[in-house]
């Protein structure tokens, strides 16, 4: 069975109200057919668990989803393995990574989302679709077991990416980063997504959504950039 997944950069662009952007898109992936979602907010630090769920579950509810958290779940396997779809919202990755691997729950999302069980996944929530989270620009305030993620989709996603460069600031930029793990990882490719933009996986094809640029990074190659017109297929 097809997987289905959608993976933004961000949940909210600047000046606009909480996941406005992604609404429709998110509408239209989760279809009739859904009527409830499972959220997971372990990447939350400065929020409480409950603070994150309000404010999605209120978006999800105008969207016309409820929605069921899986801190509150007394038994966290059985609501993933019911779930209609899985959302997993932004915030640290590594504490959303040791909390997921703390509760055991990796591999039931896995064989879920690889069976079509849609899955959302927001800034954080897009790294841990990956194989790893080694291209999260989080800072590792917590350790987990591993690095290793989801592993829904083969490649590697660097959320918020930006070519931009700070005047008079001599640390390494967001490329110069990234072109540090293709050394180590020189069989993966690295897809910079930048604000605004969503990547949407169907029926084994995968497309960008939004009027930004993506920027694909392969160790020894030239960085490309891509439109949401181009075939992206090679990812998969």
């Amino acid at each position: 069975m097809p997987k289905k997944l959608l993976l933004l950069s961000n949940s909210t662009n600047v000046g606009e109200d909480y996941l406005s952007y992604p609404r429709q898109e998110i509408k239209f992936f989760l279809g009739s057919y859904v009527k409830k979602i499972v959220f997971m907010p372990f990447a939350a630090v400065t929020s409480t668990y409950d603070q994150y769920t309000e404010r999605v579950e209120q978006v999800f509810r105008e969207l016309g989803y409820a929605v069921d958290t899986i801190h509150l779940a007394e038994n966290p396997d059985e609501s993933i393995q019911n779930a209609e779809a899985i959302v997993i919202g932004g915030g640290n990755t590594f504490h959303l990574l040791h909390w997921l691997q703390k509760h055991n729950l990796i591999e039931i999302i896995r064989e879920k989302v690889n069976h079509g069980t849609p899955y959302i996944g927001w800034s954080a929530g897009s790294n841990v679709a990956c194989p790893t989270i080694k291209t999260s620009n989080d800072m590792p305030i917590i350790e987990p077991i591993s690095f290793q993620a989801l592993n829904l989709v083969p490649f590697q996603i660097n959320p918020h990416y930006t070519d931009a460069v700070i005047p008079n600031h001599n640390g390494e930029t967001r490329e110069q980063r990234l072109k540090e793990f293709l050394v180590l990882n020189p069989n993966v490719y690295v897809v910079g997504l930048q604000e605004g933009t969503i990547l949407k996986i169907e029926d084994s094809s995968i497309r960008l959504i939004g009027d930004r640029k993506m920027y694909v990074f392969k160790f020894g190659e030239e960085k490309k950039q891509y439109t949401n017109s181009d075939d992206l297929n090679f990812l998969l």
